[in-house]
Formats: structure tokens, C-alpha cells, sequence
């Protein structure tokens, strides 16, 4: 017997097409999103690297790009659109993924710095080498060149168009200082000066204003972030200097309402010996301090630091930076020791080597550090490219006690040569030129 065939109702038949339909295309899209390309930055411990898109002439191309901060036993994800204007759209753009402390010191000889320490006044006759004698000028022209791609130029225009209407703020020690100075000296060539102002704010803070674009550019001092007794009145002996590693308000009330912070701290902390370090008030003198390892005291401060910023902080108002570690070159190496001590004579970059004066743990805890932030953080990482550069440093050119070193100092370059701080202009340029790039 034949059975009659079943009539499917139209409206039925057109809710599985849909069904069918929505399912085919959301597959299609996840697979789409899933294989399409991502722009991740990623440190691990002093290693980074970023995806960036850069057209044939090297202009960065427009992106957007996930950072992603990872350190030991540590991971972070946030989202952060960064756009970036070419001046043609229609080009072909090189997709490259970048790891910037890669890479080599080339020669060129063809660029200029955008300012002397003659055309730029805020530069401290600390590290203004040209005006302490310094006549080899080299060092003046040699760029950073990452294997894998390009590091746009610093754009003053460019970065005060970026910088309309905000505060930025370098905070730290006297290589922030050093690196403050350089981006003042680079943004400054281009503005009119009637245009800019430079004013201390007591003691600590510094404010270098471009009025056409209501933006400033500052500095605060504070060479360990959290307070000690020797933020102004400076102890020279370390030994007595008492840090308040559970405190950073005094300082941080400076920092509420910026638009951009860039931090550092490391060089005050490397003096080995151990660090007096206090839980309470200065004012009962040196009762209550105890004494803990540098390393020790560094953590709990850093984390001081952090737990602020994470309290105080809101992402979508203020980005924060750190600066990673500026090598010293005050170790004596055999083959320099020939020609003088430490980085004096120095006329070349190194070849790649790690530097007796930089410490791989206090590294691996600022990533620690941060990679358990709630806030995102994006280095600065300044190490690996810097520490080659021992012909950058201020050397003999330079000051102590408010004193220019003479020819009778230079000639016995024990105990007047600088191989802390940078020349300006010279490698902290490029710092600010890799901050350009973040910017």
C-alpha cells in the first residue's frame, strides 16, 4: 500500500534553511578570526617583541594591536588600539613581527640630531659633552636597526599632535632625567620660542610647556619611586640613606591626573650593601629600620609602586611605561683599561655582551612585578640595545661638584670619568625614539 508523502509546511522548511544558514556563517567567521593575523607585544623577563605594520617608505601603517605582558609564572592580556596615519593609504604595507632588543648599531653619518646641546638650553652641563670639550662626534650618529623591522623616526609634529591637551611625565632618577631632557630637546626644535616655557614646581617636579598644543612635558624626581630621606636633600653616603619601602604616597600625589607615566628606578638601588629600609615614620629617626638585601628591599618597594598604581590608576585615562635598566659601564675591561679606565676613550659600540654592572634579577623581578599588575604596563626595554654603547656615555666630558672636568683631570681619567650617565644628544634619543613607536 502507498502511503501518501508527508507535507512539510513552507514556514518549517524556511526556519531550517535559516537554522542551516546561521550556523554556516558563524563557523565561517570564527575560522576567519581564528586564522587572521594578530599583533601581540610580549615580554618575558628582558626579552620583548611587537607586530607592527610599516610601509616601503617606513611609516608605520594604521593597526591595532593586543599586548600581551608575560612574565615567569605570570600572564596579561589587554586590549589596546594604537592608529597611525600614512601619508598614502593605498600602499602596499610589510607586516613583520619585531623584536626590538634585536638588533644592530649602524653608521650614519648622513643624519643629524635634531638639536646640539648649543641649540637646546635644558640640557644639564652634566651631560652636555660638546660645551665640556668632547670633539669626536660619532657617537652622535649611529642609529638602532632591529633585525625585523623598522623603527619609525622620532616625528616632533608628530608627537606634539599625539601629546594635544595632555601631561606627560617622566618619573625616576637622573638617567629619567637624562632621557626627559632628550625628549624635551627633541619636541622643543620645532616650536617657536615664544611658544615654550620651562618651570620648576618645587624641589622635584619640572614642567616644560608647548602652549600651542597645551601639552607639558614633565619630570619628577624620585630615584627610588617610593619615599626615602634622600629624595631632596641628597645623602651622598649610601649607607646612610633609609627608604620608606611601604610608602609612595608623598610622591605619587604629583603623578594623579596624567595622561601618560613613564617610570624607572634602578641605578640608586645598585650601590651593594644592604638596604635600611623602614616601616613607619622618619620622624622617629633610624628607630625601626632593618636592614635587607638590595634585591629584597627593591621588590617590596616596586610592589609598593604597583599596588598604587593599580589602586589609583584608570586604564582608559592614563597609559603607563617603564623604562627598563640603563647600563652602566663602570666595570674595568682588560682590553679598555689599555686606553684609559672604563668608557673613557671609548669611540665605538661594543660587539654583543652582557655588562659586569647590570643585574638579571632585578630584571626578572620587575617583570614579575608587573606581569601580576591589574594595570597594563608596556616597557620601554632600553637594556640590550644600550648596553653596547659605551662610547655614549658623558665619560670625561662632563662636571663634578658643579665643575667642569679640566685637561688635568681628563689626562688622569680615575675618578672623573661618568660612565652612568648619556651625552645629549646621543642614545637617550633613541629611547625616545623607541617610546615614539609606543606612542
Amino acid at each position: 500500500m502507498k502511503h501518501a508523502p508527508v507535507k512539510i509546511p513552507l514556514f518549517v522548511i524556511a526556519i531550517v534553511f535559516l537554522v542551516f544558514a546561521f550556523v554556516g556563517l558563524f563557523h565561517n567567521d570564527e575560522n576567519s578570526r581564528l586564522l587572521s593575523p594578530t599583533s601581540f607585544f610580549k615580554l618575558s623577563n628582558s626579552c620583548s617583541s611587537q607586530e607592527t605594520k610599516v610601509s616601503h617608505s617606513g611609516t608605520p601603517a594604521k593597526k591595532k594591536t593586543r599586548s600581551n605582558l608575560t612574565s615567569k609564572g605570570s600572564s596579561k592580556v589587554t586590549e589596546v588600539e594604537e592608529i597611525y596615519k600614512t601619508d598614502n593609504e593605498d600602499e602596499d604595507f610589510l607586516e613583520n613581527k619585531c623584536d626590538i632588543t634585536k638588533g644592530k648599531w649602524v653608521f650614519n653619518n648622513l643624519s643629524q640630531p635634531l638639536y646640539s646641546d648649543q641649540s637646546c638650553p635644558y640640557i644639564d652641563k652634566q651631560v652636555s659633552c660638546v660645551k665640556n670639550g668632547r670633539t669626536d662626534s660619532d657617537y652622535r650618529h649611529w642609529e638602532w636597526q632591529p633585525d625585523d623591522c623598522v623603527l619609525p623616526r622620532f616625528d616632533p609634529e608628530v608627537v606634539l599632535d599625539k601629546l594635544r591637551g595632555k601631561r606627560l611625565m617622566f618619573v625616576g632618577d637622573s638617567l629619567q632625567r637624562n632621557q626627559w631632557q632628550s625628549f624635551v630637546c627633541l619636541v622643543q626644535s620645532v616650536i617657536p620660542p615664544e611658544q615654550k616655557t620651562m618651570r620648576r614646581r618645587g624641589r622635584s617636579h619640572t614642567v616644560f610647556k608647548a602652549k600651542e598644543y597645551n601639552a607639558t612635558v614633565e619630570f619628577y624626581w624620585a630615584p627610588f619611586l617610593i619615599e626615602s630621606n634622600s629624595d631632596l636633600d641628597i645623602i651622598s653616603d649610601p649607607r646612610k640613606r633609609i627608604l620608606k619601602v611601604d610608602s609612595v604616597s608623598k610622591h605619587a600625589q604629583y603623578w594623579v591626573g596624567v595622561d601618560i607615566l613613564i617610570f624607572n628606578t634602578y641605578i640608586w638601588w645598585m650601590n651593594g650593601i644592604k638596604i635600611k629600609s623602614l616601616w613607619g615614620s622618619f620622624s622617629n629617626g633610624e628607630d625601626g629600620y632593618e636592614e635587607l638585601e638590595a634585591e629584597v628591599a627593591y621588590r617590596i618597594a616596586l610592589k609598593t609602586w604597583a599596588n598604587w598604581v593599580d589602586s589609583t590608576i584608570a586604564s582608559n585615562k592614563t597609559r603607563v611605561f617603564f623604562t627598563t635598566m640603563s647600563p652602566t659601564h663602570m666595570g674595568s675591561i682588560d682590553r679598555h683599561e689599555k686606553r684609559g679606565f672604563r668608557c673613557y676613550n671609548e669611540t665605538k659600540p661594543f660587539n654583543k655582551y652582557w655588562g659586569r654592572d647590570l643585574n638579571r634579577r632585578v630584571m626578572n623581578i620587575v617583570a614579575s612585578v608587573v606581569g601580576r599588575m591589574k594595570i597594563p604596563v608596556q616597557f620601554i626595554n632600553i637594556t640590550q640595545m644600550s648596553e653596547r654603547r659605551i662610547d655614549g656615555h658623558a665619560s670625561v666630558y662632563t662636571e663634578f661638584g658643579g665643575k667642569v672636568v679640566t685637561d688635568e683631570q681628563k689626562a688622569k681619567p680615575r675618578g672623573h670619568t661618568d660612565c652612568i650617565h648619556w651625552c645629549l644628544p646621543g642614545v637617550p634619543d633613541t629611547w625616545n625614539q623607541l617610546f615614539f613607536s609606543y606612542l
